[in-house]
């Protein structure tokens, strides 16, 4: 797995293993990450996988604990409870404001 502004394309693992996370706004700079491909082996709520994400990249947890952090799961806005599977697409972004 590559944190970076891209995939790892030498990442060998068939794309139907994982699932594909989009960060945005301002945690995309806190996490200095724009995308990120994660294999899971079994669905996880939202919330097991950002779980999981602060087990492999503890300095993330801060910006992901974020109460008011908000998830699009397939670009539906979801849950922390809603289920994650093989080959989804996760964004998560701050909330946004405007004026």
């Amino acid at each position: 797995m590559a944190v970076g502004s891209e995939i790892n394309p030498n990442d060998a693992i068939s794309s139907a293993q994982k699932v594909e996370l989009l960060f945005f706004g301002q945690l995309k700079e806190r996490l200095k990450c724009s995308k990120l491909s994660l294999e899971i082996t079994q669905p996880l709520t939202i919330s097991e996988l950002k779980l999981r994400l602060v087990s492999q990249y503890p300095h993330w947890q801060p910006w992901l604990e974020e109460r008011e952090l908000l998830a699009a799961l397939n670009q539906t806005m979801s849950s922390s409870d809603e289920i994650v599977k093989a080959g989804d697409e996760l964004a998560f972004f701050p909330p946004v404001t405007g004026g």
